[in-house]
């Protein structure tokens, strides 16, 4: 509904704006700013792609008397995932399908497949996603040119790994692995040694990444490692952050044992991503690093009760990993280990319990474990932007000078933040200013 504002005449008369720039705004019931208390009867004002101004209704300032407002219920930012993975799984290729993606043809049918996972993404009120891994970094051109539908993406490109670890291709010949990293046309990026390590971080910066994701323990859907297994050596890692940060990118570690956590933290990452095995000497290191948890509840539920065709050594991993997992975050939130919304999402089956779209049912498994629906927002706003160091926009906030990227709700989910897990209650998607949904 388009409505015009009527200002008190008591307020200091300015010329109402006529720049030549685009403005609209936005009158809410309820406006969450990411961080921070709610606003009751809040307003917001947007200027092409940024927010220009934010702050109660009755004291809308008079130059914006002439523009129009749209009233909504609950007004928040765009959500983050910051923990994704966009590979066409249960389309494309099947979960199981090792030899499929290094085949001619695939990364074009995954690409395409992905087209509408990034849309879902978006009408889910994901206005931003940093993928670790996939092939959003690919198609993320077409986004930023408005061919394709879809969320801001800040992709690490491949995943780093050593020979033989989390992001290896294990029941793939050796030299397949290698030619495909070579070509770039990988998910996953087999290196070893200083000089190889540090030679691979160039390689994704050259491809585009705006993070670095790297194994420093084995995983749960890899073969022939295991979670606690330390994989990268301290040299290694500390070299991979080093060189990183040369070009201003941080470090995300995948990480689940507590051996492998610690040689990550030591060796400067911003992001722990799972952390399965955190306990009280991990959550003070990560304080005293101001590292972020990303602790992907979302796939551990989703995969415990699912049916997929996993490998039994895969099923044998999650189910010893799954209570690990909930007790981690629970320990973090009570320490005040700062977290950021991350899910590992990574199926285009849209019946999936971990398809795109569905990434917001994280936020459930965050106020389970102990957060206020508030904080869990805050999780979902204004944390994420923080694992990306300087390669970050302003952004997950209704600030003004942050970028206009705003969800709006049909009721307020800090009464129940389930309302959040539906994108049929995502009524309103502005990504940049520009608005993408809306009921009409």
């Amino acid at each position: 509904m388009q409505i015009r504002v009527a200002l008190p005449n008591d307020m200091v008369n300015k010329d109402p704006v006529d720049d030549g720039a685009s403005y609209h705004g936005i009158l809410a019931d309820l406006l969450i700013p990411g961080r921070g208390e709610p606003l009751k009867n809040g307003a917001l004002v947007v200027k092409d792609s940024t927010i220009e101004w934010v702050g109660p209704q009755n004291e809308i300032p008079s130059e914006y008397s002439s523009i129009r407002f749209s009233r909504v219920p609950v007004l928040m930012p765009g959500m983050w995932d910051a923990h994704t993975h966009f590979e066409g799984v249960g389309v494309a290729i099947g979960i199981r399908d090792s030899m499929k993606p290094f085949l001619p043809g695939t990364a074009t049918l995954i690409g395409a497949v992905i087209v509408d996972d990034m849309r879902r993404t978006l009408m889910a009120g994901f206005t931003s996603i940093r993928e670790l891994g996939g092939y959003g970094g690919d198609v993320a051109p077409a986004i930023d040119m408005g061919a394709i539908v879809g969320p801001h993406v800040y992709a690490a490109m491949s995943i780093l790994s050593i020979t033989g670890g989390h992001g290896d291709i294990q029941d793939v010949p050796l030299q397949t692995v290698l030619d495909a990293c070579a070509h770039g046309s990988s998910s996953s990026f087999v290196c070893d040694g200083v000089d190889g390590c540090i030679k691979a971080v160039r390689q994704q910066i050259r491809r585009g990444a705006k993070v670095i994701k790297v194994c420093s323990t084995g995983g749960t859907l890899s073969l022939n490692d295991q979670p606690e297994d330390t994989q990268f050596s301290p040299e290694e890692l500390r070299a991979m952050v080093q060189e990183a940060k040369r070009s201003s990118r941080v470090v995300a570690a995948h990480a689940h044992g507590k051996p492998g956590i610690m040689a990550a933290l030591d060796a400067g990452v911003k992001s722990i991503e799972h952390g399965s095995y955190l306990d009280e000497e991990v959550a003070a290191k990560m304080k005293e690093k101001d590292a972020i948890l990303v602790p992907t509840r979302h796939i551990v539920e989703g995969l415990i009760d699912g049916d997929d065709d996993l490998d039994p050594r895969q099923r044998a991993k999650l189910e010893r990993g799954v209570q690990l997992s909930r007790d981690s975050i629970k320990l973090a939130i009570k320490l005040g280990v700062k977290i950021a919304l991350g899910t590992d999402t990574f199926s285009s089956d849209r019946n999936h319990a971990v398809a795109h779209g569905k990434n917001a049912t994280e936020l459930r498994y965050a106020v389970e474990a102990g957060m206020t629906p508030l904080q869990a927002i805050e999780m979902a706003t204004a944390t994420p932007p923080e694992t990306l160091g300087p390669q970050a926009r302003k952004s997950g906030q209704l600030k003004a000078g942050f970028d206009a990227d705003l969800i709006a709700i049909s009721s307020n989910p800090l009464e129940d933040i389930e309302v959040l897990i539906n994108p049929d209650n995502i009524t309103h998607v502005w990504k940049g200013g520009v608005v993408f949904k809306s009921p009409r």
